[in-house]
């Protein structure tokens, strides 16, 4: 038997589901939907708009509107676990970035980390941020139960999952001190299921820019994730980028994963 799991920065829900969401839905056939950028309380949804048909949701958005968010949706059962990783930073996940479900046999934990683009107390908030997550993941990686960490990690881990590594050594995202964390955070017990299937190549991205030519170009970035325990790693089956989703529902790309369960 087959779990399908599927990890997408929607960029808004709103404008996602104008730009054709469901058809992805139906496309992509998925038992697991983890979704980031909400950006939406659930009664900011449009009134004809449905949850898809046999799916389970647990909704948790930012307090603040219009921003940030994740959603995570099943159709194999949804157990809610916990929301936010415990940090002082923001100990009740005001930013609405983690939300932490069973579906089905696997735990996931799905995660909007914060960026830090937007100037250095961004950058500050994202570093302790990235430890308090190495803190609070560490009771996952060695469980005897299946789980995936999952969402958009805002970090472009080597040289292959950025088109221009040069360009971009000094912009956040990929600056090597959260390139090092991401190394040890794999070292700590987390498999990359996305490399693993594809190996050493470049790409496939998840994230493209809006500027320039970029998108038609695939000049992007790999930003999004499935990570999974060693458990979980046990059932990987295969991965892909549905780029197309990328360049038509959201700027980023869905994620898909195939698991035996």
């Amino acid at each position: 038997m087959g779990m399908r799991v599927v990890t997408w920065n929607l960029n808004g829900i709103r404008a996602a589901i104008r730009k054709g969401l469901d058809d992805y839905i139906d496309r992509i056939d998925a038992d697991v939907w983890l979704l980031q950028e909400i950006r939406a309380l659930p009664e900011q949804l449009p009134d004809d708009w449905e949850i898809p048909a046999g799916h389970e949701v647990s909704w948790h958005p930012a307090e603040r509107k219009g921003y940030s968010g994740v959603a995570t949706m099943s159709r194999v059962g949804l157990k809610e676990i916990s929301r936010g990783i415990s940090t002082n930073l923001d100990p009740d996940d005001k930013e609405g970035r983690v939300l932490t479900t069973k579906c089905g046999p696997i735990t996931c934990i799905n995660i909007y980390l914060p960026n830090g683009g937007s100037g250095q107390h961004r950058q500050n908030f994202k570093d302790k941020w990235l430890e308090d997550l190495s803190s609070w993941s560490s009771q996952f990686q060695e469980s005897a139960e299946p789980v995936i960490l999952v969402g958009d990690l805002n970090i472009a881990h080597t040289e292959e999952d950025i088109w221009n590594p040069v360009g971009n050594r000094f912009t956040s995202g990929f600056l090597e001190h959260e390139r090092n964390w991401f190394s040890q955070f794999l070292r700590n017990g987390w498999y990359d299921l996305h490399r693993i299937h594809f190996g050493s190549c470049k790409g496939p991205y998840t994230w493209w820019s809006n500027r320039g030519q970029a998108r038609e170009l695939d000049r992007g970035w790999r930003i999004d994730y499935v990570l999974a325990n060693s458990s979980a790693r046990k059932l990987f089956r295969s991965a892909e980028v549905l780029r197309e989703g990328g360049l038509v529902v959201s700027d980023h790309a869905p994620l898909i994963v195939d698991l035996d369960i």
